[in-house]
């Protein structure tokens, strides 16, 4: 019983790690360990099964990891051919009527079934099967090259399909996976497959609360946490921080001659432009703050190498069919526009340098730091209540009369 206690309490300790964890590289991690140490082994990895690209793809190494081998490799992956049994093994099993279980392989070769072993549907489950003899020297020659002795492999299932495999080692000298090992882990494998598709579930949350639902880029909260982690970097090392703040023209005017619907492609239609923009300048963040305004936040390429992108954006908005253009402004630390040691001073001058573009129906960008008017109004308290500048993060006294929505445009 105490073995049984040991191994419930492994188990929920899994569980509630991966159930922890706030990202998916974290659950993964956790799965990983909590199976390891659960298994007594000195190696996890755990790999999904990439149908369209027919590979197995190694999502993390955890414990004690041999030369060569990351934590989180980025592209460590092995054609299914050469480790079939997640395709044929598991569909064997299924068609037979039974579940998938795990199975043990060692560095001299798959384990022999003892007498009377099978699992459900008649097919043993420990390796003897004639296809997977013919497969089984590249585990082996694996378990060899990285001074491993053995292994148990579990099948991991997720909404009734073969998801990937949890894998868990043990080096050479110690006791060899036996048949209750294997039955733990495919246990294991179960709680795993559960964990996984939490994090999915949290995961498309967290995407859905930091993306436009209409064209599908980020949203205001993105640019605000990406926008503060890029001026700290900025502050730290000196990293050129730029901001193009872009605002729809005409959008109010297609909403009433032609209706939401036709105001809406548009919409996404610019935000495909963006986008495709935006990939011109490396890591940039294209997203839609709201109504008929849109940014990219850069963090690396220079000033210069941001306004030519902007240009060819304000190129390409001029083309879109009921389109206006858009009237673009950029703020830079690239460019002497003094010194920014938060994100509202340079949304702030952004905002300004955009104001100044609509204001002179301007087809380019105007550039903060290039147009002598746009610090000056970045600093300056509204003319007057009827003054209709959104400057995010103005002074306080002004604040009242300059904070809106960007549907006010």
């Amino acid at each position: 019983m105490g073995g049984d206690d040991a191994r419930l309490r492994a188990v929920v300790s899994l569980a509630q790690a991966m159930a922890a964890a706030y990202t998916p590289r974290g659950c993964w991690r956790a799965a990983a360990l909590g199976a390891c140490e659960a298994l007594g082994g000195s190696f996890a990895a755990l790999s999904v099964w990439e149908r369209g690209r027919g590979r197995l793809r190694v999502l993390v190494n955890a414990g004690e990891r041999a030369d060569g081998e990351e934590e989180f490799p980025d592209e460590e992956t092995y054609p299914v051919h050469q480790f079939p049994e997640i395709t044929e093994f598991l569909h064997e099993r299924w068609a037979g009527g039974g579940e998938p279980d795990a199975w043990v392989e060692t560095a001299d070769g798959p384990v022999e079934p003892e007498s009377g072993d099978a699992g459900a549907g008649g097919a043993d489950v420990s390796g003897a099967h004639g296809y997977r003899r013919g497969y089984c020297h590249q585990r082996v020659a694996a378990l060899r090259r990285r001074g491993r002795g053995c292994c148990v492999v579990a099948p991991i299932v997720l909404h009734g399909r073969a998801w990937g495999e949890l894998y868990v080692a043990r080096p050479s000298g110690e006791p060899v996976f036996d048949r209750r090992d294997a039955d733990f882990a495919t246990v294991l494998a179960a709680v795993v497959a559960a964990g996984i598709s939490q994090t999915e579930r949290l995961e498309e949350v967290r995407k859905l609360a930091f993306t436009d639902p209409l064209t599908g880029l980020a949203n205001r909260r993105a640019v605000d946490m990406r926008l503060d982690e890029a001026v700290e970097r900025h502050r730290e090392d000196g990293s050129v921080v730029s901001l193009v703040v872009c605002d729809l023209n005409g959008l109010k005017w297609v909403n009433d001659t032609h209706g939401h619907a036709v105001g809406d492609r548009l919409l996404e239609r610019f935000g495909s432009v963006l986008s495709r923009c935006g990939a011109m300048l490396p890591g940039a963040l294209a997203a839609r703050l709201g109504g008929d305004e849109f940014c990219l936040l850069a963090l690396g390429p220079g000033a210069d190498e941001v306004v030519a992108v902007a240009t060819e954006l304000c190129e390409r908005a001029a083309e879109l069919e009921f389109g206006n253009g858009v009237a673009c402004g950029i703020a830079s630390t690239g460019d002497p526009i003094g010194p920014v040691v938060s994100a509202r001073r340079l949304f702030r001058l952004a905002d300004a340098a955009q104001y100044r573009a609509k204001a002179a129906r301007s087809t380019e960008p105007v550039v903060a730091g290039r147009d002598g008017e746009v610090i000056r109004l970045a600093d300056s308290p509204p003319k007057s209540a009827h003054d209709r500048r959104r400057l995010r993060g103005a002074p306080p006294e002004a604040a009242d009369e300059v904070r809106g929505h960007p549907e006010d445009h």
